[in-house]
């Protein structure tokens, strides 16, 4: 079998891999270990692009060291990868690369790599440029010659395919499992993320809150402002929480809480935080009003207060009910 022959069938292989992946990690560990079997090179990188600022991101680098470059942005039309990315047409530039116009050494000079040839070519869908790929010093030379440029265009287009399979699954797969109303998660990933965490056997506290007269506001400013509102709490909500923290919106003016590993006494901690947040916070501004709302708690803990998933939201919804019973902008803890 001819050397082209092998590049093409290494192509094909290329393509179904990325093309099956089901999201953007898998695709980058696909490309980085497939790309990197077929194309020998000191470097290559998988460039994205933002549409809305008009920049390459780098999501994916191999050799050289990422975190030099993580939070570099290559705008449209800058370097190589940037004028491949403005006009979606490939660059070929087999040897000094330094002497070539459109070159911009800024990259080197951040990671002290030294570039001498270079193969940059777009990412496209629908003739739209998605991203670029850029293969920096290849060892085969051969890559440079006309006959492997389709091959390249083949890669070129399987990647972008793949990625953009990719994001099509993960906004499904987000739009499944968030509220469109808040955008927290909402109650199936509630059920599927305690099942996960209790079935490890991981400590975790549940906090299941209610808005204190919620219908009161929606009764006077109409449902529309009260959808806005409920974004709002959600996001001071969120404010309160760790990164780890997951909010979800249980329905209607209830929100649940889950709180992996910490016990019942750092969930109180947090809960008293959260609600003097509220107490300082108004609500609507932007609509021109001042509202302010408190809300009840309850918090229950596994595996401390109950053996399995149900009987923890039970008790934790049990604990609210108690706080609601007490007066309101209580806190009940089990």
């Amino acid at each position: 079998m001819s050397s082209y022959a092998r590049q093409l069938m290494n192509c094909v292989e290329i393509g179904k891999a990325v093309t099956s992946a089901a999201n953007m990690e898998q695709i980058t560990t696909v490309i980085l270990k497939r790309i990197s079997e077929l194309i020998q090179a000191s470097n290559w990188t998988l460039y994205l692009l933002d549409h809305e600022r008009g920049e390459l991101t780098f999501a994916l680098v191999m050799g050289l060291d990422r975190d030099l470059i993580k939070d570099h942005r290559i705008r449209l039309g800058e370097g190589i990868a940037g004028r491949v990315a403005l006009t979606g047409e490939p660059i070929f530039v087999r040897d000094r690369v330094n002497r070539d116009p459109r070159f911009n050494p800024h990259i080197d000079a951040l990671t002290g790599f030294k570039t001498e040839s270079v193969i940059c070519v777009p990412l496209k869908v629908h003739d739209r440029v998605i991203g670029v790929l850029e293969v920096i010093n290849p060892q085969d030379t051969s890559l440079f010659e006309d006959d492997f440029q389709p091959i390249l265009s083949i890669l070129a287009d399987f990647t972008a395919i793949g990625i953009v399979n990719a994001r099509v699954y993960e906004e499904i797969n987000r739009l499944v499992i968030t509220d469109d109303v808040t955008g927290c998660y909402n109650t199936r990933f509630m059920h599927d993320y305690l099942a996960r965490a209790i079935g490890d056997g991981r400590e975790v506290s549940l906090v299941f809150l209610d808005l204190d007269d919620f219908k009161a506001v929606v009764d006077r400013h109409g449902h529309q402002l009260g959808s806005k509102m409920l974004k709002e709490v959600a996001a001071t909500l969120v404010a309160g929480m760790d990164p780890q923290d997951r909010l979800i919106h249980y329905g209607g003016d209830e929100f649940v809480i889950i709180l992996p590993e910490q016990d019942k006494t750092a969930a109180f901690v947090k809960v008293k935080r959260i609600r003097e947040t509220f107490g300082n916070t108004v609500f609507l501004r932007e609509e021109g009003l001042d509202i302010g709302i408190s809300a009840s708690f309850g918090i229950a803990s596994y595996p401390q207060d109950a053996p399995d998933q149900k009987g923890l939201l039970q008790l934790a919804d049990n604990a609210l009910y108690s706080s609601k019973d007490r007066g309101k902008n209580t806190i009940t803890v089990l």
